[in-house]
């Protein structure tokens, strides 16, 4: 192929550059959370122990949605009509 057949059309181009900025405003932004965070006396090692624990909580949680959703299909009621056997509010 030529060089010219990797070649952007300008609306390309353009959405190219503009994700480019969205992400670089996204960066700048994390990066600003982080500084936030250490001076309020957070540590590096403790963000990084808290969000894989966020992590393991998600894929406990998402095995636990999935056990619920064959439980009410074998049932035949929705995950919803669950929530009430199990203690569980909505917002879990």
């Amino acid at each position: 192929p030529s060089p010219r057949s990797f070649q952007l059309n300008g609306a390309s181009e353009e959405a190219l550059r503009c994700e480019i900025e969205e992400l670089k405003r996204k960066d700048l932004a994390l990066d600003q959370e982080i500084a936030q965070l250490l001076s309020e006396g957070y540590s590096l090692e403790e963000l990084d122990k808290h969000i894989s624990l966020l992590h393991e909580y998600n894929e406990i949680k998402d095995a636990g949605q999935m056990l619920l959703g064959k439980l009410a299909v074998i049932r035949g009621v929705t995950t919803k009509q669950l929530y009430p056997e199990y203690d569980l509010e909505l917002s879990d």
